[in-house]
């Protein structure tokens, strides 16, 4: 416990301000989408492109494929997020995924861990030598699959965020990112509260007696 306690204090003392800023605004960012809130994108992107850099000029390319893979996300979620019919309510809704689309959702992440995995399996030894691929593409494809679903107002993209955030905590602790590692930890509490404040609002009925839809984005 003394080797871990002295690890993590100087991990903390080696933070950058970058990494610091980046890790605020993931937080944030999180935060607005458990409350349904618009902002979770346009502070995303801060936090996502911030990755980018950090995970290029380190040589973690897995790190950095997914983060390059969020602010895209980030631009698309922002635009499906925005839309609003004549009465200006919000078109898309929180809802349950159907069993086809449980299909997908592995389907797709099943694709992207056989691509990053061989990848950096591939870019290891003298591209990515700080890679560790099997646990580099877990959480780099449930990571993907659960930005996808957020960007659909998915309740179970909650599920997939779960499962990157597991992967992540001690990821980034073995390569020297205690405070991004601590972030996910964090993350990771707010992806439980985010799962359990989706499944609530799931259940609120979505229309007005009079057709019209009830808003829930704050």
């Amino acid at each position: 416990m003394n080797e871990f306690f002295q690890q993590f204090i100087a991990g903390l003392k080696a933070t950058t301000p970058l990494e610091f800023i980046a890790v605020v605004t993931g937080i944030a960012s999180v935060w607005f989408s458990k409350k349904e809130n618009i902002l979770v994108y346009p502070v995303g992107l801060v936090n996502t492109i911030i990755y980018v850099y950090l995970s290029f000029t380190q040589q973690l390319f897995g790190e950095a494929s997914v983060n390059v893979y969020y602010t895209i996300m980030n631009v698309y979620g922002w635009g499906l997020w925005s839309k609003k019919d004549k009465q200006h309510h919000h078109i898309l809704l929180i809802t349950h995924s159907s069993t086809k689309e449980w299909m997908q959702q592995i389907a797709f992440c099943a694709f992207f861990y056989v691509a990053i995995f061989a990848g950096l399996s591939y870019l290891k030894q003298d591209f990515a030598p700080g890679a560790i691929p099997w646990a580099d593409a877990f959480a780099s494809s449930t990571a993907f699959t659960g930005m996808w679903l957020m960007a659909k107002k998915k309740v179970e993209s909650w599920y997939w965020w779960v499962l990157t955030n597991i992967a992540s905590i001690p990821l980034y602790f073995v390569k020297g990112y205690v405070f991004t590692s601590v972030y996910y930890f964090v993350l990771l509490v707010l992806a439980f509260a985010g799962l359990a404040e989706w499944l609530r609002r799931s259940k609120v009925k979505q229309h007005y007696a009079t057709g019209k839809q009830f808003d829930l984005a704050e």
